[in-house]
C-alpha cells in the first residue's frame, strides 16, 4: 500500500471522527486534542509492550499491538496533514540525517 493511501484513508477516518463529534458533542477536535489522543494511545502502547514482554497479564497481546500502531500510526497521519507537513519526504530528510550521524559515530 502507498503513502498517499494510507494518509488519504486515515483523513478520510478523521474528517468522520470530526462529523460524529459535531453531532455528538457539538466541536471537533483540534490539533492538540489529537495531539493528547495521541498521547493517550502511546500510553496503551507501552502498556502492551509490557504485556508482550510478560510484565502485565493481557489477553489478545498480539492483536492488540497491532490495532494500538495502528491508532499511533493514524495519529501520525492526521496530524501530519493538519500541519502540512511532507511526511515521506521529512521522513527521508531526517532518516539521511540519522545515517550520517550514526556514520560519524562508526568510523
Amino acid at each position: 500500500m502507498e503513502f498517499n493511501e494510507l494518509q488519504r484513508r486515515a483523513i478520510e477516518i478523521s474528517n468522520k471522527y470530526d462529523k460524529l463529534n459535531q453531532i455528538k458533542r457539538g466541536t471537533t477536535w483540534n490539533e492538540q486534542q489529537l495531539m493528547a489522543g495521541f498521547v493517550g494511545d502511546v500510553g496503551d502502547l507501552s502498556k502492551i509492550i509490557m504485556a508482550k514482554h510478560g510484565l502485565r497479564d493481557m489477553e489478545d497481546v498480539d492483536e492488540k499491538l497491532a490495532h494500538e500502531l495502528s491508532d499511533c500510526l493514524w495519529s501520525i497521519l492526521v496530524l501530519a496533514s493538519k500541519y502540512s507537513i511532507d511526511l515521506p519526504n521529512e521522513f527521508m530528510k531526517t532518516m539521511d540525517l540519522l545515517d550520517k550521524r550514526i556514520g560519524k559515530e562508526l568510523a
